[in-house]
Formats: C-alpha cells, structure tokens, sequence
C-alpha cells in the first residue's frame, strides 16, 4: 500500500511565504504545505477559465486557516477541519497554516503549468 509521511515528503518548494512537500500516490498528489505568511495568490491563477484554480483538492487544516474564494461565495476552513475544494476557486492563505492536501495529480500539474510561468513573469 503506498503511504509516505511530512518527514519523509521531499522539499520541493521553499520560498518566503510556503513550504511544500509532495508526493504522488496512485494518481493523486499529497501536498504538505506550510504558509509562512500570509498570501492572496490570486494574479497566479491568471489564465485559467475564470482566473481560478480549476483542480479539485481534498484536505486538512492541521493548524491556521484557509479560505477558499468561488464566484459567489467564500468557504472558511479552519484547525481541525476536513475540506473539498471544488473546482473554481482561489485560496486565500494565512501565516501559520498547515495543510495535507489530496490533489489529482494531472489537474494538479495543469494548474501550476500555469501557476509557475504566472510566477516567472513577476
């Protein structure tokens, strides 16, 4: 059965604001993510339909919080909570946070195609 842990997750992302971990399980990715200040990372997802993030994300908020903003609504998801984000929407992220997060792998990597040269060009 494949199974990994935070310890054992490669660094594969480590600037100012976040730290991330990430492993790919059977067709989903396992994201350790640790928010090292808060972010609206909203411009990144420039170019997607919508100008939102269109990958579906299963997870918990092991400490801090998160919102997830749609069209016409926002979803709050504090300490504690299990969540599903549905395609759609743009995270806003605070100082703190801590999340495990289930992601398809092939919606994940479309995403930050686009999330990465958003990046770049900053």
């Amino acid at each position: 059965m494949p199974r990994t842990t935070k310890a054992e997750a490669p660094v594969s992302l480590d600037e100012e604001v976040i730290e991330g971990r990430y492993v790919e399980l059977g067709g989903y990715t396992v994201g350790f993510e640790t928010h090292k200040a808060d972010l609206d990372p909203a411009p990144l997802f420039k170019g997607l339909p919508d100008d939102r993030c269109q990958c579906p994300h299963w997870g918990v908020v092991v400490s801090g919080k998160v919102i997830f903003r749609y069209a016409g609504h926002d979803e709050v998801y504090q300490q504690g909570d299990v969540y599903y984000g549905a395609p759609g929407h743009v995270p806003l992220i605070f100082d703190g946070t801590e999340l495990i997060e289930f992601s398809p792998t092939d919606a994940l990597n479309a995403t930050m195609a686009v999330v990465g040269a958003n990046m770049e060009a900053r």
